[in-house]
């Protein structure tokens, strides 16, 4: 059964529902409550340019990316069927293909070792998905569907990444920066509902890099993530910075669980795409909305660091979170979480006392 579909138009409301309303005032007082984390070396990237920019009407909320030689693979935010853009080294684009679903919302794109191409329609503002999906586009033309549940509950999600392996890893998308990382039990297989576990715990703080739509709390939100071709490096990025890992035998829980090199982006007004470039060491970033640049961040000196070991826990799962830039202390958390409790009490006085009136 093809995933329920919504329209354009109710997505996008129910997008803006949540990125203002929801986040709006609660994240005022987390702005004033979180200093801006120490800056984590970014020397071994160069100077971002604009490679290109893409500016056809059919990917006005581009959202996935995939590095293919000199150009790239492409999916939007939204749609009515699962497609995916063929972009050349201009920006211009090639062939579609599609597959026979209506996605509920799709986030990111991955390759897969086999060749299949993976949109992740994982997205869930409201968090009442029962299961989400990965959509595979093979290379024979024709299509798979795996649903996928989680352990505790729906969350909302953004980035997938795709191991080397074949095993694809889910990460969240939370407001307070404190994402988890969730794999499939099983290998994925079309027309199968598999349970996932939760390997890994993060924490995202804030970076004082400008961008994205939600102001300082977009350098919280993890929008997109990709893995390298040749299988030695993984990535994930906010609405403002980007965050690469080295990858060992595809232990991408492992290689999350360590330091990241941080590599501020430049500022743009919804930044959910990344990929690696061709030489699977350069990174690629765009955004939603037209134009939008496809920008290339190139390695300057990146010399890696042995992945750190999983640690230990059920079939290598992760029990511990790993901080990144500082992280956000259990004081801080909760004034956090004292400062949003005030604030909605204050806002359903409000409310309260309007209706009264």
């Amino acid at each position: 059964m093809p995933e329920r579909a919504d329209s354009r138009v109710d997505r996008a409301r129910r997008h803006h529902r949540v990125a203002g309303a929801a986040l709006s005032a609660p994240l005022v007082v987390l702005a004033v409550l979180l200093s801006a984390s120490p800056a984590t070396a970014a020397d071994a990237y160069g100077a971002p340019a604009t490679r290109c920019e893409i500016t056809d009407e059919r990917l006005p909320e581009l959202s996935g990316l995939v590095g293919i030689g000199d150009g790239v693979l492409a999916m939007n935010d939204g749609g009515d069927q699962a497609e995916v853009f063929a972009l050349d080294g201009a920006c211009a684009v090639g062939e579609v293909r599609t597959a026979a679903v209506d996605p509920y919302d799709p986030e990111d794109l991955a390759l897969g070792p086999d060749g299949t191409v993976w949109l992740a329609d994982i997205g869930d503002n409201e968090q009442d998905r029962e299961t989400v999906a990965l959509i595979g586009f093979r290379p024979d033309g024709s299509s798979t569907l795996t649903r996928l549940t989680y352990p505790d509950g729906p969350h909302d999600a953004e980035a997938v990444l795709m191991a080397p392996d074949g095993t694809p890893y889910l990460v969240t998308k939370e407001v307070l920066g404190a994402s988890s990382v969730y794999r499939p039990d099983e290998p994925l297989a079309d027309g199968v509902t598999l349970p996932m576990t939760r390997v890994l715990g993060m924490g995202f703080t804030l970076t004082g890099t400008p961008g994205g739509p939600v102001g300082r709390a977009g350098q919280l939100l993890v929008t997109g993530g990709a893995v390298s071709r040749d299988g030695q490096r993984v990535a994930l990025r906010t609405y403002t910075d980007a965050y690469v890992w080295p990858l060992t035998d595809s232990d991408v829980a492992g290689a999350l669980s360590g330091p990241p090199v941080r590599v501020p982006l430049p500022d743009s007004p919804q930044g959910e795409a990344i990929a690696f470039a061709g030489n699977d060491r350069d990174l690629l970033v765009s955004s939603e909305g037209l134009p939008a640049a496809l920008t290339l961040v190139p390695v300057a000196d990146l010399a890696p660091a042995p992945a750190a070991d999983a640690p230990d826990g059920d079939d290598g799962a992760a029990a511990a979170a790993t901080d990144l830039s500082g992280g956000v202390n259990p004081v801080t958390a909760g004034l956090v979480a004292a400062g949003v409790a005030t604030v909605l009490v204050w806002v359903g006085g409000r409310l309260r006392r309007r209706r009264e009136g």
